[in-house]
């Protein structure tokens, strides 16, 4: 059987980096799984999934010039639910309760960022007052 982009075969799990796991194909072929073919949730370590001579069912998803076999287990999984955004209602100050929107992923970085600053700065500005503050001598 020829491997093609697209085809779901079994393996065994022959090997796992950090960066991903090695899967013993038919036909004496080694395809990789990248670690974000693994799953549908954040993979921090690939042996949290797999184990050495797992049989796995994996999809082909790239075949490159040289003959190397990319795989996925993520593939074959159901895509995860998202929830869905309700658009944010118009009402007067005074007649319904505040409607919070939900933040956006730009929302909770920009938020991050702003608090990492300040908490930057608190360090710096106790560091600073630790030594003796700017320029000033110590013994004068």
């Amino acid at each position: 059987m020829a491997l093609e982009i697209g085809t779901v075969v079994e393996g065994e799990v022959t090997g796992i980096t950090n960066f991903g796991a090695f899967v013993q194909l038919p036909e004496g072929k080694v395809g990789l799984i990248h670690i974000s073919e693994v799953s549908n949730v954040y993979v921090k370590d690939v042996h949290d999934f797999l184990k050495d001579k797992q049989k796995v069912t994996v999809k082909v998803v790239s075949i490159d010039e040289r003959g190397k076999i990319g795989l996925s287990l993520k593939a074959l999984m159901p895509a995860p639910e998202v929830p869905q955004r309700r658009p944010m209602e118009r009402r007067s100050v005074s007649s319904a309760p505040k409607v919070v929107p939900i933040a956006t992923f730009e929302d909770k970085l920009t938020r991050f960022l702003k608090d990492s600053d300040d908490r930057l700065l608190d360090l710096k500005r106790n560091t600073e007052s630790k030594r003796g503050g700017r320029g000033a001598r110590r013994g004068d």
